[in-house]
Protein backbone atom coordinates (compact mmCIF):
# COMPACT_ATOMS: atom_id res chain seq x y z
CA UNK A 1 0.00 0.00 0.00
CA UNK A 2 1.41 3.18 -0.98
CA UNK A 3 0.00 6.90 -0.33
CA UNK A 4 1.62 9.80 -1.88
CA UNK A 5 1.19 13.53 -1.28
CA UNK A 6 3.18 16.33 -2.54
CA UNK A 7 6.14 14.41 -4.10
CA UNK A 8 6.77 12.63 -0.88
CA UNK A 9 5.18 8.79 0.52
CA UNK A 10 4.40 6.88 2.87
CA UNK A 11 4.02 2.93 2.14
CA UNK A 12 4.28 -0.19 3.75
CA UNK A 13 3.69 -4.20 3.37
CA UNK A 14 3.89 -7.16 5.44
CA UNK A 15 5.62 -10.16 5.32
CA UNK A 16 5.82 -13.39 7.37
CA UNK A 17 4.77 -11.04 10.28
CA UNK A 18 6.92 -7.80 9.65
CA UNK A 19 5.16 -4.43 8.84
CA UNK A 20 7.65 -2.51 6.67
CA UNK A 21 6.48 1.32 6.74
CA UNK A 22 8.54 3.66 4.81
CA UNK A 23 8.44 7.52 4.26
CA UNK A 24 10.12 9.63 1.95
CA UNK A 25 10.20 13.00 0.77
CA UNK A 26 12.90 14.40 -2.06
CA UNK A 27 14.17 17.37 0.79
CA UNK A 28 16.08 14.99 2.76
CA UNK A 29 13.20 12.98 4.33
CA UNK A 30 11.18 15.77 6.06
CA UNK A 31 7.66 15.61 6.99
CA UNK A 32 5.19 18.08 6.03
CA UNK A 33 1.82 17.30 8.59
CA UNK A 34 0.27 14.86 5.02
CA UNK A 35 3.36 12.90 5.48
CA UNK A 36 3.06 13.06 9.54
CA UNK A 37 -0.70 11.73 9.37
CA UNK A 38 0.26 9.10 7.24
CA UNK A 39 2.73 7.64 9.33
CA UNK A 40 0.56 7.59 12.17
CA UNK A 41 -2.18 5.91 10.14
CA UNK A 42 0.09 3.34 9.46
CA UNK A 43 1.47 2.71 12.45
CA UNK A 44 -1.28 2.41 13.90
CA UNK A 45 -3.25 0.03 11.69
CA UNK A 46 -0.34 -2.25 11.50
CA UNK A 47 0.21 -2.00 15.40
CA UNK A 48 -3.64 -3.21 15.93
CA UNK A 49 -3.58 -6.02 12.57
CA UNK A 50 -3.12 -9.54 14.43
CA UNK A 51 -1.23 -10.45 11.44
CA UNK A 52 1.85 -8.06 12.15
CA UNK A 53 4.36 -9.73 15.25
CA UNK A 54 6.64 -6.36 14.49
CA UNK A 55 7.21 -2.81 12.98
CA UNK A 56 10.25 -2.01 11.30
CA UNK A 57 10.38 2.17 10.10
CA UNK A 58 12.79 3.28 7.54
CA UNK A 59 12.92 5.71 5.09
CA UNK A 60 13.47 5.89 1.68
CA UNK A 61 16.54 7.17 -0.61
CA UNK A 62 20.17 7.15 0.34
CA UNK A 63 20.83 10.01 2.64
CA UNK A 64 18.74 11.28 5.63
CA UNK A 65 16.70 9.01 7.17
CA UNK A 66 14.98 12.26 8.27
CA UNK A 67 15.65 15.90 8.40
CA UNK A 68 12.17 16.63 10.81
CA UNK A 69 9.67 19.57 9.79
CA UNK A 70 9.15 20.41 6.71
CA UNK A 71 10.64 24.29 6.21
CA UNK A 72 8.25 24.68 3.10
CA UNK A 73 5.17 23.97 5.07
CA UNK A 74 6.78 25.96 8.78
CA UNK A 75 7.25 28.58 6.44
CA UNK A 76 3.32 28.67 5.36
CA UNK A 77 2.27 28.71 8.61
CA UNK A 78 0.18 31.87 9.28
CA UNK A 79 -1.26 31.55 13.03
CA UNK A 80 -0.78 29.90 16.40
CA UNK A 81 -3.48 27.52 15.28
CA UNK A 82 -2.07 26.27 12.23
CA UNK A 83 1.12 26.05 14.04
CA UNK A 84 -0.09 23.98 16.94
CA UNK A 85 -1.93 22.21 14.47
CA UNK A 86 1.12 21.12 13.04
CA UNK A 87 3.16 20.11 15.40
CA UNK A 88 0.59 18.02 17.05
CA UNK A 89 1.42 15.94 13.83
CA UNK A 90 3.99 15.13 15.77
CA UNK A 91 2.49 14.54 18.83
CA UNK A 92 0.02 11.94 17.33
CA UNK A 93 2.64 10.31 15.69
CA UNK A 94 4.89 9.53 18.55
CA UNK A 95 1.98 8.91 20.59
CA UNK A 96 0.67 6.16 18.58
CA UNK A 97 4.48 4.90 18.54
CA UNK A 98 4.48 4.59 21.98
CA UNK A 99 0.61 3.22 22.47
CA UNK A 100 0.84 0.35 19.68
CA UNK A 101 0.96 -3.05 21.47
CA UNK A 102 3.94 -3.92 18.72
CA UNK A 103 7.65 -3.33 18.86
CA UNK A 104 9.15 -0.98 16.36
CA UNK A 105 12.67 -1.47 15.08
CA UNK A 106 14.35 1.52 13.64
CA UNK A 107 16.48 1.58 10.17
CA UNK A 108 18.50 4.72 10.66
CA UNK A 109 20.57 5.55 7.41
CA UNK A 110 21.62 8.53 7.47
CA UNK A 111 21.14 12.22 9.18
CA UNK A 112 18.49 12.64 11.77
CA UNK A 113 17.27 16.49 12.51
CA UNK A 114 15.16 17.42 14.73
CA UNK A 115 12.15 15.65 14.39
CA UNK A 116 14.03 12.73 12.92
CA UNK A 117 15.86 12.86 16.31
CA UNK A 118 12.27 12.12 18.12
CA UNK A 119 11.07 9.35 15.77
CA UNK A 120 14.70 7.55 16.46
CA UNK A 121 14.09 8.20 19.93
CA UNK A 122 10.69 7.04 19.65
CA UNK A 123 11.27 3.57 18.02
CA UNK A 124 11.82 0.57 20.29
CA UNK A 125 15.10 -0.23 18.84
CA UNK A 126 17.23 2.07 16.67
CA UNK A 127 19.84 0.16 14.29
CA UNK A 128 22.25 2.53 12.16
CA UNK A 129 25.08 2.85 10.45
CA UNK A 130 28.58 4.46 12.01
CA UNK A 131 27.70 7.83 9.44
CA UNK A 132 24.54 8.46 11.00
CA UNK A 133 24.52 11.64 12.73
CA UNK A 134 21.92 13.45 14.68
CA UNK A 135 21.10 16.92 15.38
CA UNK A 136 18.30 18.53 17.60
CA UNK A 137 17.89 22.34 15.48
CA UNK A 138 14.67 23.24 16.80
CA UNK A 139 16.38 26.57 19.24
CA UNK A 140 18.22 27.68 15.62
CA UNK A 141 14.73 28.39 13.97
CA UNK A 142 13.61 29.57 17.30
CA UNK A 143 11.49 27.33 19.05
CA UNK A 144 12.29 24.15 20.97
CA UNK A 145 12.80 20.67 20.95
CA UNK A 146 9.52 20.51 23.12
CA UNK A 147 7.60 17.68 21.01
CA UNK A 148 10.04 15.31 20.25
CA UNK A 149 11.92 16.41 24.26
CA UNK A 150 10.20 13.66 26.30
CA UNK A 151 11.00 10.88 23.72
CA UNK A 152 14.49 12.18 23.33
CA UNK A 153 15.06 12.40 26.64
CA UNK A 154 13.74 8.90 28.28
CA UNK A 155 16.09 7.46 25.78
CA UNK A 156 19.37 9.32 26.20
CA UNK A 157 19.19 11.39 29.59
CA UNK A 158 18.36 14.60 30.94
CA UNK A 159 22.38 15.75 30.48
CA UNK A 160 22.29 14.69 26.95
CA UNK A 161 19.00 15.66 25.56
CA UNK A 162 20.13 19.38 27.18
CA UNK A 163 23.09 19.11 25.35
CA UNK A 164 21.24 18.76 22.10
CA UNK A 165 18.92 21.32 22.80
CA UNK A 166 20.78 24.02 23.58
CA UNK A 167 23.85 23.39 20.95
CA UNK A 168 21.86 23.57 18.06
CA UNK A 169 24.31 23.65 15.41
CA UNK A 170 26.22 21.22 16.51
CA UNK A 171 26.05 17.28 14.74
CA UNK A 172 26.98 14.66 17.26
CA UNK A 173 28.27 11.30 14.92
CA UNK A 174 26.85 8.02 15.63
CA UNK A 175 28.87 6.58 18.10
CA UNK A 176 27.92 9.70 20.57
CA UNK A 177 24.12 8.72 19.73
CA UNK A 178 25.35 4.83 20.67
CA UNK A 179 26.87 5.68 23.60
CA UNK A 180 23.92 7.36 25.51
CA UNK A 181 21.40 5.10 24.49
CA UNK A 182 19.39 6.75 21.21
CA UNK A 183 21.10 3.71 18.78
CA UNK A 184 21.03 0.17 19.97
CA UNK A 185 23.54 -0.83 17.59
CA UNK A 186 26.24 1.16 14.90
CA UNK A 187 27.04 -1.06 12.03
CA UNK A 188 30.42 -0.23 9.50
CA UNK A 189 27.81 0.27 6.04
CA UNK A 190 24.35 -0.67 4.61
CA UNK A 191 24.88 -3.93 4.21
CA UNK A 192 25.59 -5.29 8.05
CA UNK A 193 22.86 -2.85 8.96
CA UNK A 194 20.61 -4.47 6.77
CA UNK A 195 21.61 -7.84 7.83
CA UNK A 196 21.10 -7.11 11.19
CA UNK A 197 17.63 -5.32 10.72
CA UNK A 198 16.81 -8.40 9.06
CA UNK A 199 17.93 -10.73 11.74
CA UNK A 200 15.98 -8.84 14.43
CA UNK A 201 13.04 -8.27 12.74
CA UNK A 202 12.80 -11.97 11.70
CA UNK A 203 13.62 -13.08 15.45
CA UNK A 204 10.47 -10.34 16.99
CA UNK A 205 8.23 -12.16 14.27
CA UNK A 206 8.62 -15.68 15.57
CA UNK A 207 8.45 -14.52 19.06
CA UNK A 208 5.37 -14.65 21.67
CA UNK A 209 3.03 -11.24 20.33
CA UNK A 210 1.63 -11.74 24.24
CA UNK A 211 5.11 -11.38 25.82
CA UNK A 212 6.44 -8.65 23.39
CA UNK A 213 3.39 -6.97 24.10
CA UNK A 214 3.79 -6.83 28.21
CA UNK A 215 7.41 -6.09 27.32
CA UNK A 216 6.41 -2.67 25.32
CA UNK A 217 4.27 -1.42 28.23
CA UNK A 218 7.09 -1.85 30.67
CA UNK A 219 9.42 0.09 28.17
CA UNK A 220 6.94 2.36 28.32
CA UNK A 221 5.65 2.82 31.55
CA UNK A 222 5.05 6.26 33.16
CA UNK A 223 4.27 7.95 29.81
CA UNK A 224 0.55 7.55 29.97
CA UNK A 225 -0.18 11.18 30.69
CA UNK A 226 1.74 12.20 27.18
CA UNK A 227 -0.94 12.16 24.99
CA UNK A 228 -1.54 15.47 27.04
CA UNK A 229 1.88 16.58 27.68
CA UNK A 230 2.97 16.46 23.79
CA UNK A 231 -0.15 18.38 23.00
CA UNK A 232 0.66 20.67 25.64
CA UNK A 233 4.34 20.85 23.72
CA UNK A 234 3.04 21.24 20.49
CA UNK A 235 0.32 24.63 21.24
CA UNK A 236 4.16 26.13 22.66
CA UNK A 237 5.76 25.60 19.57
CA UNK A 238 2.84 26.58 17.31
CA UNK A 239 2.81 29.35 19.68
CA UNK A 240 6.62 30.43 18.94
CA UNK A 241 6.71 29.33 15.33
CA UNK A 242 4.62 32.45 14.05
CA UNK A 243 6.99 35.18 16.41
CA UNK A 244 9.29 37.79 14.30
CA UNK A 245 12.47 35.36 15.10
CA UNK A 246 11.37 32.26 13.94
CA UNK A 247 9.71 33.91 10.82
CA UNK A 248 13.05 34.88 9.63
CA UNK A 249 15.22 32.00 11.02
CA UNK A 250 12.37 29.75 9.11
CA UNK A 251 13.16 31.99 5.68
CA UNK A 252 16.73 31.63 6.09
CA UNK A 253 16.83 28.22 6.63
CA UNK A 254 14.30 27.53 3.57
CA UNK A 255 16.53 29.70 1.36
CA UNK A 256 19.75 27.61 2.21
CA UNK A 257 18.13 24.63 1.21
CA UNK A 258 17.19 25.92 -1.97
CA UNK A 259 20.55 27.05 -2.60
CA UNK A 260 21.71 23.59 -1.57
Amino acid sequence: MIHESKGGYVKSEIHKGIATVEFFHPQGNSLPGSLLRELAKEIHSHGNNNEVRVILLRSGGDTNFCAGASFEELSNIKSVEEGTTFFNGFAQLINIMRKVPKLIVGRIHGKCVGGGVGLAAAVDYAIAVESAEIRLSELAIGIGPFVVGPAVERKIGLSAFTQLAIDSALWRNGDWARRKGLFAELHPNVDSMDESVLRLTNTLAASSPEATGELKKIFWKGTEHWDQLLSERAAISGRLIVTEHARAAVSKFKAKVKVS
